[in-house]
Parts: structure tokens; C-alpha cells; sequence
């Protein structure tokens, strides 16, 4: 017999895996984990006449010849499988959108950093052009669109906007999509938001903006993703953590969410024995207190290799200014001729202003010869070279403003403009 199986606390990505790795391994029995997320529930109560699963428990795990395991690469996200741990004789087939490698040695994998695991299984059947119905077509697209964020997380790719365009084609059905992805909040997830909220602690570890909540709740809650989601956009930090207790079962469920592109939540859960991806990651802890699983989470993300870029690794140097003397008339070709939207004021080396291009329409022609001192900004935002990219864009907007210095010990030693800045995110080639 083989068999394939997905992680627990199955997700739409998971399913949709299951089911696309069951046509590509015609015969291969798909085992369903006991948990499921709450809105995976759902949609089988409807359709569960329509796929054939099974739990390892109803299986003899001594007849099985390959094991194929999907969306995980990791022994301890799999349910029942223990028996097949130290085996040697059987084949392990991987698919897998994680990169990083696990304690699963497969014998064959294919492990590409995609959106979702579906995708990789939706190109394979397109590959050997096997048939599926719009029923397989919209939960495939459910899993590409849930692991993805709607296509607008960072980890998506070209490659999962191509399997959606297909399955797309294939009549997937884009209002049940939205009823099956439906974020899980009521009565019971608005409470827990309020307590998370009133257990808010913001604190900045190796310069990440980081939260978090802890909480005891009365047995298995669903719905908890959504609301951790929700409480890091609230509370506006990069990363928040939640710390959920199980007073029934004493074992701790933790959710993170992360809102940069250089901060990998997924990869700091696998250290806690979970997984998950950039933007999102879960693990179960047992054994450990939420307090010690904080202190775990601190000094994992202390030790986070994956740095945020600083201004001093994108500032421009050496600095190009004016003086309070200079006349408006000589800042304007200036600005003209260097393509600047406004630059430093300086005496000596030290700041005393900026001027813009929208100063520039406060001149009238009389006072062209007028010294820029008359019409530049005294309050000049500033910045350090320790500040993040992401920490200037926030000043920018909220200062509206399209440029910033850099000052280390009362020194201008940069400057980062808004072009910098999108530059950097969206990997152009500057001109």
C-alpha cells in the first residue's frame, strides 16, 4: 500500500495537496489528520462524499511501501506515522513548498520555494495531463489562494499566478472560494482579540517591531489565525505572536504573523517543532509554559540570521547640498539639473534645514536672488544608519515627505529619498 499524508491542523493547502498528490499516485490511499482548521471542516461537511480519506489508525502501517508526504517535510507535523519513523524499507516521495530541509529523508522530493504546495502538484497533473473537475479545480485554487495570501503575499510567485490562471480555466469557482475562505469571527474570536489587545506588550528585538500576547483558553478554539492576523494589524508591528494555553489538554498552540518580506515567521516555528511560511507560521508546543515559550521566541528571533536591511546599507553618500546662502534661483537649477526633489541645507557639517521642489512655488520673481534660508523647512526629520528600510518608509509617509538624512553624532552622513526606498522593494535597476 502507499499512502499519503499531509500536516496536522490541516489547511486548504494541505487538502488541496492531498487530493492533487492522490491523482498523480492513482491507488495511493490520503490520510486526513483528526485536526483540520475550522474552515477546512466546513467545506468536507459538505463535500465529504466526494474524496476518500482515512486516518493512519485505520491503516496496517506494516503493509505500506511508500509513504508521500505533502506541504510538510517534517516528522512531527505528521499524525500516526511514528511506526514509519525507522523504516528503511519504503519509499518517501516529498512535495513540498518549503525549501528548508527537514528530518524526513525522502527518496525523491520536489521541493520548489513557491506560494503553495498546490502548485507545484496542480503544474505536475498539467504536466501528464490528467483530467479534474471544477469541484478539484476550485479547491485547488482555494490552496493556492489561502497559502498565498489571495496572490498578495511575498512568497507568491509567477509560477502560482500561472496554476491559478489555469485552474481559472479549468471553471474553478471563485464565489465558493469565497465562502470557503471566509474568515472564522464571532462572538467568541472578538473576545479574544480584546484580551490579546489588553495583554499588549510591543518590544524591539533585533530591530524587528515584535508583539506578544499570551492567553489561556477553555479547550480548542477556532478561528484563532484570523484574530492573531488581526491583532498585528491592530496594534502595527512587524511580527506578533500568540501564546494560547489549553486549559484542557495544558499543551500551547502558537500563531505568528509577520508583515515584512525580511522577517521568515515560518522558519522561527520550525523551531518550535512547527512550520509554516513567511508570512504566516504555527506550532503545538507541550511541555513548556507561555512564559518560557516568550523567552524561546525572544531569543530565536534574537539569533534570526535573516537581518533587516538598514539605511546604511541603501543611504546615498556622499551627500549633495546647499548652503543657507545660496541664492533660490542657483537651488532650483540645482534641483533641476540633479533630478532632486528637494536637498539639505548645510553650514559646515551641520544640518540646518531642507528645501523641496514644493518650496520652490512659494518664490516669487522678485526674490529668485533671495538666500535659501528664507524658504527652507527648519524641522527636518531625521533618521540614524540602524534604522531599517522599512522604519524610514513609515516616517516618509506619515511625515509625507520624500526624502531623509541620515545623521550619526550631529553628522550628516546619507541620505534616503522615496526612490531609494522603492528601489529596494521592488528590486529595480536604478538608471
Amino acid at each position: 500500500m502507499q499512502i499519503i499524508s499531509a500536516h496536522k491542523n490541516t489547511d486548504f493547502d494541505a487538502l488541496a495537496s492531498l487530493v492533487a498528490a492522490s491523482m498523480l499516485y492513482p491507488g495511493a490511499q490520503a490520510l486526513l489528520p483528526s485536526g483540520v482548521n475550522q474552515n477546512v471542516r466546513s467545506f468536507l461537511s459538505i463535500h465529504k462524499d466526494i474524496f476518500d480519506f482515512k486516518t493512519a489508525k485505520d491503516l496496517d502501517l506494516s503493509s505500506i511501501y511508500r509513504l508521500i508526504v505533502v506541504d510538510a517535510n517534517r516528522w512531527v507535523r505528521l499524525e500516526g506515522l511514528d511506526p514509519l519513523m525507522r523504516r528503511t524499507d519504503i519509499e518517501v516521495h516529498i512535495w513540498d513548498h518549503h525549501p528548508e530541509i527537514g528530518d524526513i529523508t525522502p527518496t525523491w522530493s520536489r521541493q520548489d520555494s513557491l506560494g503553495a504546495t498546490t502548485t507545484l502538484l496542480v503544474e505536475a497533473i498539467r504536466e501528464r495531463g490528467i483530467d479534474f473537475s471544477p469541484i478539484c479545480a476550485t479547491l485547488f485554487l482555494a490552496g493556492i489562494y489561502e497559502d498565498t495570501g489571495h496572490l498578495t503575499f511575498p512568497s507568491t510567485t509567477p509560477r502560482d499566478l500561472r496554476a491559478a490562471a489555469l485552474l481559472l480555466e479549468r471553471h474553478a469557482d471563485l464565489k465558493v472560494i469565497q465562502t470557503i475562505l471566509r474568515p472564522t469571527y464571532g462572538p467568541q474570536q472578538k473576545e479574544i482579540l480584546f484580551r490579546m489587545l489588553a495583554d499588549t506588550r510591543r518590544m524591539k528585538v533585533n530591530g524587528y517591531r515584535m508583539s506578544v500576547s499570551k492567553l489561556e483558553l477553555d479547550g480548542h478554539t477556532p478561528g484563532l489565525a484570523e484574530v492573531v492576523s488581526m491583532y498585528r494589524n491592530i496594534v502595527n508591528v512587524d511580527v506578533a505572536f500568540g501564546i494560547f494555553r489549553d486549559t484542557r489538554t495544558e499543551r500551547c498552540m502558537v500563531i505568528g504573523r509577520s508583515g515584512i518580506d525580511s522577517f521568515d515567521v515560518g522558519a522561527v516555528m520550525r523551531i518550535l517543532g512547527g512550520g509554516g511560511h513567511a508570512g504566516a507560521g504555527s506550532a503545538i508546543v507541550k511541555d513548556a509554559t507561555p512564559d518560557g515559550i516568550e523567552v524561546w521566541l525572544s531569543e530565536a528571533i534574537q539569533d534570526y540570521r535573516q537581518l533587516p536591511v538598514q539605511i546604511s546599507d541603501l543611504m546615498s553618500f556622499p551627500v549633495d547640498h546647499v548652503t543657507p546662502e545660496t541664492p533660490m534661483k542657483e537651488v532650483a537649477t540645482v534641483l533641476n539639473e540633479k533630478g532632486y526633489s528637494g536637498m539639505p541645507v548645510m553650514e559646515e557639517d551641520r544640518l540646518v534645514g531642507i528645501i523641496s521642489r514644493r518650496d520652490l512655488n512659494k518664490v516669487k520673481s522678485r526674490q529668485w536672488q533671495s538666500p535659501v534660508k528664507a524658504f527652507m523647512s527648519r524641522k527636518v526629520v531625521t533618521v540614524t544608519p540602524m534604522h531599517t528600510v522599512a522604519e524610514a518608509m513609515r516616517i516618509l509617509i506619515k511625515h509625507d515627505i520624500g526624502r531623509l538624512p541620515v545623521v550619526q553624532d550631529d553628522r550628516v552622513i546619507g541620505i534616503i529619498s522615496r526612490s531609494d526606498a522603492m528601489i529596494y522593494y521592488y528590486d529595480l535597476i536604478p538608471e
